[in-house]
């Protein structure tokens, strides 16, 4: 916003909180810089690119009310991408929705959520002023993706687990086979009679995993 007289420095976003604590660790990461300001129950953040005045207010809420979303719009996917890898190596989790059509245009992006559940995109616009051919539901498809997302990661580690419960398994129904089908000899070493396992009359089981 421009006025004749008026210089305007920054837009000002102030979200309430639910622990101060916790989210200026989160908007430590995720902007990478330090807060500006820290008080009881308040921190400020002074970010000079883009220019913005983001303060966190902690306040019990039980609804998240009327806002949908944030972000920060970037020049190329090459941005977005690079701010991906920034937020992911602060050990923030991240999404993806690239070549997709949201708010009438198309556009690559990556989301990470505050502890809140405030979720900020970086994004880059592809092509804007698409026309109107459905309800632009930016703010739902996000939540949609980050449960598949967490679906996804949830069954890759169910099946990592099956496997290795299929291989312990495996391995001791092998072992006690075998123990079970020993043919015994006893010889002596060293001066002392000493019972060994010389053969076995059981066949191995083939191994096999399944995902």
């Amino acid at each position: 916003m421009e006025s004749k007289g008026i210089q305007t420095l920054k837009a000002h976003v102030a979200l309430n909180v639910k622990d101060v604590g916790r989210s200026v660790e989160f908007y430590r990461r995720m902007l990478g810089l330090e807060p500006s300001k820290v008080r009881r129950g308040y921190a400020k953040f002074d970010v000079e690119t883009p220019p913005l005045n983001l303060t966190l207010n902690e306040n019990q809420f039980g609804e998240r009310g009327a806002l949908s979303h944030m972000g920060l719009q970037v020049a190329s996917t090459e941005d977005v991408l690079a701010l991906r890898e920034r937020w992911r190596a602060a050990g923030l989790k991240t999404f993806d929705e690239m070549q997709t059509s949201c708010c009438y245009a198309v556009q690559d992006k990556t989301w990470v959520a505050d502890p809140d559940g405030n979720e900020w995109e970086a994004f880059v616009v592809l092509e804007d002023n698409l026309p109107e051919t459905a309800p632009c539901e930016c703010g739902s498809r996000t939540q949609g993706a980050q449960t598949t997302a967490d679906e996804h990661a949830s069954d890759e580690v169910h099946a990592t687990a099956e496997g290795r419960a299929s291989v312990e398994k495996q391995a001791a129904i092998e072992t006690q086979a075998g123990e079970s089908c020993c043919v015994t000899e006893t010889v002596v070493k060293d001066g002392e009679a000493v019972t060994e396992c010389v053969a076995t009359c059981c066949e191995a089981t083939p191994l096999a995993l399944t995902r």
